[in-house]
């Protein structure tokens, strides 16, 4: 029988870059809606994106008595204190559109050279035990905010995170290259291996 572990995401798009990264064919991965708690209220009030990771992560955990793995990720722009940081994916309201956000964001920037739009993609990764256990893992990738959205490949902010070193912003890369070097794909590299050394993949 394959082993589970459920993962605290109700994003298609997290769960297709988590199986192509940690996929194995001794585990199945299983989403929030996969396992209909969908709807359960976690309040990530921790002050980093490693404490979000595992309060996430240990709820669920709880609930089900399962091996979790949480993430939580942001985006981080210098110009901005580091804003929207944590508070990436309710910024500017939960229900709001990335396209507002992104422009958001841009237009904050207005008149900002290069080399002060620096910014970065941080995500840590939490894997939750049944006995209690945590390991984390923390990826991420530097680069800058462009001046207008591009690319269709990517989730979220990716449309305006562009990488110097690829030319690019994420959107633009493809899932294949994207997993090599986001933020998430760092993370959740790092999380294989510890998995691995564990005999869990």
């Amino acid at each position: 029988m394959k082993d589970k572990i459920i993962v605290a995401t109700g994003n298609e798009g997290k769960m297709k870059e988590i199986r192509q990264i940690l996929g194995g064919e001794n585990i199945i991965f299983s989403s929030l809606k996969d396992e209909n708690l969908q709807d359960v209220e976690i309040i990530e009030d921790g002050t980093t994106f490693e404490e979000n990771a595992v309060i996430k992560a240990k709820k669920i955990s709880e609930l089900t008595g399962q091996m979790v793995l949480a993430d939580d990720s942001g985006l981080e722009v210098d110009y901005l204190d580091k804003a929207p940081g944590i508070y990436s994916a309710r910024y500017l309201g939960e229900d709001t559109s990335y396209k507002v956000k992104n422009n958001h964001i841009i237009k904050q920037l207005e008149g900002v050279e290069d080399e002060k739009r620096t910014a970065r993609f941080v995500c840590a990764m939490a894997c939750v035990f049944p006995d209690g256990q945590v390991i984390t893992t923390k990826g991420v990738i530097e680069g800058r905010i462009g001046y207008e959205e591009k690319g269709e490949n990517g989730l979220g902010y990716d449309p305006i995170f562009y990488v110097p070193e690829f030319g690019c912003t994420t959107a633009e890369l493809s899932p294949e290259e994207k997993n090599k070097v986001s933020h998430r794909g760092r993370a959740l590299t790092e999380m294989y291996d510890k998995l691995k050394k564990r005999g869990i993949l």
